[in-house]
């Protein structure tokens, strides 16, 4: 049987991250002895554990039908012929420029004529251009952010996520370069059989991504504040209402983004809703 072939980042925040999606999608991965390469037992795909930068190599020359890397790989290896099947909203970050602390200017115009050590010297060189900045970059790729305390550069232009790294370094944050998250690339071409494993593959990431940032919530309301009460809610489409046994009132039921839930809980208790249950969706399929 024909399987689709993906490639992941074989260690660290992404692969724990991609690993996590495909549980999410229902597709079970047995790699308990740290194998390169692993089998789905429920679902036609296999799994190819690389180094994240051969990711798009390996999908540019079909080796692998799809891979997921983070967007700042494609920002650095833009000549690979590779295309974004989704972004994936997760392992978000910056590619950002940091300074020593306690530099007294900190503008980006500060930065011509110094030294600014990276491992992304192509998206660097992108950024300084456009902003007619004439700074050298050191390309380094090992520990950037100790290049400034070692003299060997002015500034550093490095991944950052939390910002603890930086901070552990005495580097403030001045200019970011640009953003990134995870993503499903693909190459030129996919054969008929296995674009039809890539559709139902899609079906699923769509479905658990579109649910992650949506919660069920049900709330008791009396019928003559449920137009009161709805007019507060952003929903996908109108909320299910429901007669209760109490005559007057009403069970409304219904989907809300979780970070839009706390900005109206005030509002929807003082609109009349009462005993308001939030649940976690696991999926959601149009």
């Amino acid at each position: 049987m024909s399987k689709l072939k993906i490639a992941i980042q074989k260690s660290g925040r992404l692969n724990r991250d991609s690993m996590q999606l495909l549980s999410d999608c229902g597709i079970r991965i047995d790699n308990s002895k740290d194998q390169l390469r692993a089998s789905s037992e429920n679902f036609p795909l296999e799994v190819y554990f690389l180094r994240n930068s051969d990711i798009p190599t390996y999908v540019q020359k079909g080796l692998v039908d799809i891979g997921i890397v983070g967007e700042n790989l494609l920002f650095e290896n833009d000549e690979t012929e590779v295309r974004i099947l989704r972004k994936l909203g997760f392992s978000k970050c910056r590619l950002s420029i940091a300074v020593p602390k306690g530099n007294s200017s900190t503008g980006l115009e500060e930065l011509n004529g110094k030294s600014i050590a990276t491992s992304h010297p192509k998206t660097l060189s992108r950024f300084l251009k456009a902003n007619e900045i004439n700074a050298t970059i050191q390309v380094i790729s090992g520990s950037v952010e100790v290049a400034p305390k070692i003299g060997v550069a002015d500034a550093i232009c490095d991944l950052v996520s939390s910002g603890s790294t930086l901070f552990k370094n005495e580097l403030m944050e001045t200019e970011r370069v640009a953003t990134s998250e995870a993503c499903l690339i693909g190459g030129a071409n996919v054969n008929s059989l296995k674009a039809e494993i890539l559709t139902k593959l899609t079906l699923r990431i769509e479905s658990v991504l579109k649910a992650r940032n949506l919660k069920y919530i049900m709330m008791n309301v009396a019928n003559e504040n449920i137009p009161k009460v709805t007019s507060l809610l952003p929903v996908l489409k109108s909320p299910t209402i429901t007669p209760l046994g109490m005559e007057g009132w009403s069970s409304l039921q219904t989907v809300i983004q979780e970070d839009r839930f706390w900005e109206v809980i005030e509002q929807l208790k003082d609109a009349g809703a009462e005993g308001i249950i939030v649940t976690k969706i696991e999926k959601i399929i149009d």
